[in-house]
């Protein structure tokens, strides 16, 4: 790792934050606050997130492709707030979260498909040097292969399926024992988190290689979406962090969705007749991409853990 130790921490992504960014009033989301005791805080949580991802699957008024995207959205979260609990209720939290991993996994054909779409349209805002006609069959393409995959995996034995986990899920949280946790068992585990992303920043980012990229990414997912547990604690603060780590997880998805793209350009592949006129401008737009995460992972690691573990004390101590 290298060059992370610069200006003092946060205050350059508040600065930052605040010249491009007006705040919205509070949601109600469940997560740690001076009324609630920590424990039943994180059930509250729980819940919330297993409720997010039921009505993903439930609402009548979603498309497939809403579902699917929702769903997997809920399941990130989902995941990474088990990674916080696994040291206090061990083999089922990380049970659930194998579960969880496992079921968006069995829903990735349309979101690969999507990704794909998302690159060709990142390519035609930036000069695509293709005909309208030519960009034209390769989003029919693609959206054929999105639609293939929304009709055979989202289906009434699959939704089945996603239910009965999610019921599973809910039982199993009302039995944990949360009430055992403090504020100093969350703060670490978010610490450790923090740390793990950080220590994933590269030496060299022109010269990371594609998996460097995707690991790093798991990894500002999982911080970001454990971030929000500590919201209301700081609000202002917090949404400028979890801003800031939604933004350096686009940068590294968007570079993924080119790779996507690419991928469909291979031999034997429905795009392969376009690979040649496709590949100047993938390579131009990752590199912008890899470029851009960059600089907001310089940004948003800033701190030492140790720095950060101290930070997220003080806003405890400050509504305590």
């Amino acid at each position: 790792m290298t060059g992370l130790e610069k200006p003092t921490g946060a205050a350059i992504v508040i600065k930052v934050f605040e010249q491009s960014q007006k705040f919205s009033p509070m949601d109600d989301r469940p997560a740690l606050r001076l009324d609630v005791a920590v424990g039943e805080a994180l059930r509250g949580v729980a819940r919330d997130v297993l409720s997010e991802a039921r009505t993903a699957v439930t609402d009548p008024a979603r498309t497939e492709a809403e579902a699917v995207h929702d769903f997997r959205r809920a399941m990130k979260r989902w995941r990474a707030f088990l990674r916080l609990l696994e040291p206090f209720v061990g083999h089922e939290a990380r049970g659930l979260r194998d579960e969880a991993r496992d079921l968006a996994h069995a829903l990735t054909g349309a979101r690969n498909a999507q990704s794909a779409l998302d690159a060709l349209a990142d390519l035609e805002g930036h000069g695509l040097a293709l005909s309208p006609r030519s960009i034209a069959t390769l989003r029919r393409r693609i959206d054929a292969i999105r639609t293939a995959a929304e009709t055979t995996l989202l289906d009434a034995d699959m939704r089945l399926r996603l239910g009965s986990a999610l019921d599973k899920a809910d039982t199993m949280v009302e039995r944990w024992p949360l009430h055992l946790l403090v504020f100093d068992n969350v703060a670490d585990g978010l610490t450790r988190f923090y740390r793990a992303a950080r220590g994933l920043i590269p030496e060299d980012w022109a010269a990371a290689d594609a998996e460097e990229l995707h690991e790093l990414r798991k990894l500002v997912v999982i911080h970001r979406y454990q971030m929000d547990i500590v919201e209301p604690l700081w609000p202002r603060f917090a949404r400028m962090w979890t801003g800031e780590a939604q933004r350096l997880r686009d940068r590294l998805g968007r570079h993924q969705d080119m790779l996507m793209l690419e991928s469909l350009t291979g031999p034997h592949q429905p795009l392969v007749r376009w690979r040649t006129r496709l590949a100047a401008g993938i390579a131009e737009r990752r590199a912008a991409h890899v470029a851009g995460a960059k600089r907001l992972a310089e940004r948003l690691f800033v701190e030492k853990p140790n720095t950060f573990r101290r930070r997220l004390d003080a806003m405890w101590r400050a509504v305590g």
